[in-house]
This record gives C-alpha cells, structure tokens and sequence, in this order.
C-alpha cells in the first residue's frame, strides 16, 4: 500500500510528530521537503537488535516478516554481499534501520551490498559508503531485482559506488511498487572505472517513485566520461521524479553529467528490458517540482525514447535544457523555468506550454536572491508567478506545498502561496538542505528558499 503524505507539515532535523508511531518520525538532516510518511496500524515489530557486522550478517540471513533489524550506534565494515531474499508481507515488512540518522555507518567493501530479491524490504536512516580499493569493485549499495517489489529506501544516505541504486530483471521479473525518498547520493570524487556511473540505474519495472532526494556530484571518470544523476529505462513504466533536488557540480567539477532521465543511455538487448522489448525506453514517466542545476557540460532533462512523458514545473539553473530524443519520445512540457533550450532531437515530438527558456544565470539573478548559490528566494517574480497553466493543484511543489488553483507559478516553487517554505523552521525556514557531517566537502549543499 502506497504511503500516505500530509504536504502541510515540515519535516525537520531529529524532530518526531507524536502522531507517528515511534521510529516512524525520525528525520535526517540532509533530506527536508515538508514530508510525513505515515504506516497503518500493525502489530508490534520484533526488534532484532545488532551491534557488529557479524551480527547485521546473521540477521539479515535469519530475517522474517515483521523483523526490526536495528543497528546500535557504531561502524559497521561489511566485505560481502548481504542477501535480502526472505519476504516480508505489506502488514510486517522487513526493516534494516537505525533508531537516527548518523548513529551507525556501513561500510561496504564488496561489488555489492543489500541484494534484495524479494518483496517489502524497508531501509531508513542508515549511512552507507563504498570503501573498495578499486572503484569497479563498489558497484551497488542496492543491488534490487527479480521480486523485490514495495521496497522502500528512505531517510538514507548513500555514497562512493558506481550506482548507488541498481535495479535490474531476474526469473522474468522486474521490481514493482518502489519508492526513493529523503535520500542523499553522492560521491567525493569521480569514479575512475569505464563502468557506468549513475546514481539510481533501474532498466524495467512499474511504478518507481523517486521523490524528496538530493542528488550530487556524480562523475564517471573513466570511459565515456558521461554520467547521470539517475534514469529509469528498459521500457519501465509510469514512474515519477518528483521533488528532488540535483546539483550536478557541488563540490566536484568535470566529465559530462546529467540530470534526471527517462530512457537513460538506452537499453539492450530486448531480453533484458519489459516485454522483451527496449522500445520504449520508458512510458508514462512524469517529472515535476524538480530543481535541477549546475550541468554545464548537459542537459538538466533528458528523455530517451520515452513514451507520454509530462515535464512539468521544474526549475532548471545552468544547464543546456530539455533534450526529447528519438523517434518514440513524445512529451507535454508544461510551466518550467529552463536554461538552455527544449530540444526536440532525431523524431523525437513535443508539446510546450507555458515554460520560458533560455534562461542565463544572469537572468535568474533579477528574480532570485543568489541563484548560483542556489538562494531561490524571491527578489522579482513578474515574469513567472501567476503564469502557468492549470493543471490540477493537488500536487505539493519542491517545498511541499499545494500549489493555487488556477494560474501556478512557472518552476518548482510556487510562490503565490502564504509560505512556499515554513518560516517556523530552525533559520526561518532557509535551508530544506542541511549538512551535518563531515563531508570534507566544499560543496554548495543547501538550497534556500523564503
């Protein structure tokens, strides 16, 4: 059963609502959107607790439905797989957590970490870093396939592997039903492997919703030199990207990265996508209230034979636009704030309404405080607030709001209500980003709106 969401209350460092059940509440630091994420009511979760490799190795081998596998504050160094292949059911799903975000660090030194196989596996508040030696032997954090349907990844961060997120078919299936949220992926440097470098790869399956997560310096240093922030391809289909926030430069410059896409690099051979089939890439996709900035060398959105795609409301900030590509892509582009242009490429169609283009840095300066340092508040918004078409107000923007009924504001935020972010918030509300770590980072890291 899909979550459930109340857009109208922020989210905040190690606050708890005391509407949720305990643990349900605890919130990291580096994904704020204004989200609660409530479970139904069910019994008591058998808490199974670990406090060393050996342990977290034991338990997940050992796991049942309803199992709270939860790790003690500490440094967990893992140099193997961890096979996630026992079912949980969707009233006692198997959970792999810490009680807060930050407590208990992984360390994987293996090509892959959680391999999940099958249904209703939840991950929260954990911190996980590849440490292999050779960059092309820390491929997956997540390794997800065959029946790993309703896997939830949240309230996580995860770094230094070749795609943080792979999800691929096993047996004839392909993972269902997954949701992506409140997560942070990155790397602290480029992967120097010619393995592809994206942060969530998915080829096939339904129903994928990446929502709430930041996405930050990815780099593909070997090969191709081209790298993504995350796609959903292999004639996967309705997913959505929603509300995340993507900084392709932070604290790393160099190669070519991208954005959000659906279609990715493309797919091959058929046997290996849904259908058998990689023609679409992808159908049904939607993204929206995205914020997508600092790809110099790319485009912000790239749709690669993707079918009935909608693009709507995200703000793009130096990056070359919206790329439509190839003859089975068609989407409606609606209310976006783009640098660059939108490209239909090689038969590739496009309807667009209501966005402005080519947007130079120097242009997003007369409306916001400091767009380079991603501080969106607003100075100036004549040219975009109230100027977008309808198209239903029951969706939140980037900070979690609905938008007006009527005529929205173009890109991510909308504006036109009372407070696009709460100003009650710790720093009245400036920072939905907030590092607490030591990164050794000196990227940009928070994005700022008032």
């Amino acid at each position: 059963m899909e979550d459930s969401v109340d857009v109208n209350v922020p989210r905040w460092h190690k606050e708890v609502d005391s509407r949720l059940a305990p643990g349900e509440g605890l919130v990291k630091a580096a994904c704020v959107f204004g989200l609660l994420v409530f479970a139904p009511a069910v019994a008591a979760a058998d808490v199974v607790p670990v406090a060393s490799a050996a342990q977290l190795v034991a338990a997940i081998d050992a796991a049942q439905p309803g199992d709270e596998i939860t790790l003690a504050p500490g440094t967990y160094t893992v140099a193997q797989n961890l096979d996630c292949d026992a079912a949980g059911t969707p009233e006692a799903p198997i959970k792999v957590r810490s009680a807060a975000f930050g407590d208990s660090l992984i360390r994987f030194a293996a090509v892959e970490g959680f391999k999940v196989s099958a249904p209703h596996w939840v991950f929260e508040n954990l911190d996980v870093v590849g440490v292999c030696a050779v960059d092309s032997d820390c491929e997956h954090a997540f390794h997800v396939f065959g029946n790993a349907d309703f896997l939830r990844i949240r309230d996580c961060r995860v770094r230094d592997f070749n795609a943080q997120i792979k999800s691929n078919i096993t047996g004839g299936q392909f993972p269902d039903d997954v949701v992506v949220e409140r997560c942070e992926f990155s790397d602290s440097r480029a992967r120097n492997t010619s393995n592809p470098v994206t942060k969530i790869d998915v080829v096939g399956g339904r129903r994928w919703r990446v929502r709430a997560n930041l996405f930050r310096d990815g780099e593909k240093g070997g090969g191709d030199n081209v790298s993504y922030s995350a796609f959903l391809k292999g004639n996967s289909r309705d997913g959505v990207f929603e509300r995340n926030l993507v900084i392709c430069e932070d604290a790393t410059a160099g190669g070519v990265r991208l954005g959000l896409s659906f279609g990715g690099g493309g797919s091959g051979p058929g046997s290996i996508c849904e259908d058998g089939t990689c023609t679409p890439e992808h159908q049904n996709g939607v993204l929206r209230n995205n914020v997508i900035a600092h790809c110099p060398a790319d485009v912000g959105i790239y749709l690669n034979e993707s079918a009935a795609t909608r693009i709507e409301h995200n703000t793009l900030i130096t990056n070359t636009g919206i790329d439509v590509r190839f003859a089975a892509s068609t989407a409606t582009i609606r209310n976006n704030l783009v640098s660059g242009q939108i490209r239909d490429r090689d038969g590739g169609t496009s309807t667009s309404v209501a966005n402005l283009t080519g947007l130079a840095l120097g242009t997003y300066d007369l409306w916001f405080e400091d767009p380079a340092a991603l501080d969106l508040a607003l100075t100036d918004g004549s040219a975009f607030v109230d100027q977008g078409v309808a198209i239903g107000a029951d969706v939140p923007d980037f900070c979690g709001h609905l938008r007006r009924d009527g005529a929205p504001d173009l890109g991510a935020i909308e504006y036109s209500t009372a407070a696009p972010c709460d100003a009650s918030l710790p720093g009245g509300g400036a920072d939905l980003f907030h590092d607490d770590f030591e990164t050794g980072g000196t990227g940009l890291w928070s994005l700022r709106v008032r």
